[in-house]
């Protein structure tokens, strides 16, 4: 039973690494010109992981996604309160703050649930709420990101559920 946790824990952190790389990307702050902040991360992580979770929700019926689905929650929330800590952030500012990102999280995971259904001015609503762009917005425009986004989401409802569940996303964008 402990190698069976050992190796899951395993893939949800291969999955969390892959999540992490694709929201990181440079290409979101130089040609998408979004501001390279601690909330713009993680947001960009939500969003990603969020596309994956509709797509699991969607085969909820089987207990193995469930369990899943919450690991990967718990564990996406506990390498974010790692991140606060190290940056220096205290006991009541993490919790403060947590409390909040769980609910954005939410937020954004009922967006992410419709967002093929989404007009395009309402996908852009939806950016101009949890992605801050540079100074300049009036020189820019969330296009780019929607067109990122809308690629994500077509990869991730065509992944199988063998991928999802090895932690294998290998999303390239262009």
């Amino acid at each position: 039973m402990l190698n069976k946790s050992k190796k899951n824990l395993a893939i949800e952190t291969n999955l969390y690494n892959n999540i992490l790389s694709l929201s990181r990307n440079k290409l979101f702050y130089t040609k998408f010109n979004l501001t390279d902040t601690f909330q713009n991360r993680i947001n960009l992580i939500f969003i990603h992981i969020s596309f994956l979770f509709v797509k699991i929700k969607n085969n909820s019926k089987n207990e193995n996604y469930k369990i899943f689905y919450q690991n990967m929650f718990d564990l996406i929330f506990s390498k974010i309160e790692i991140n606060m800590r190290e940056i220096g952030y205290g006991d009541v500012v993490i919790n403060k703050n947590m409390k909040g990102l769980v609910t954005s999280f939410y937020n954004i995971l009922i967006s992410c649930e419709n967002y093929k259904d989404k007009t395009h001015k309402s996908k852009i609503i939806f950016f101009e709420t949890y992605l801050d762009k540079n100074i300049n917005k009036n020189a820019t425009n969330y296009n780019n990101t929607i067109t990122y986004f809308d690629k994500y989401e077509a990869f991730c409802f065509d992944l199988s559920w063998d991928s999802v569940l090895k932690g294998e996303i290998n999303f390239n964008y262009e």
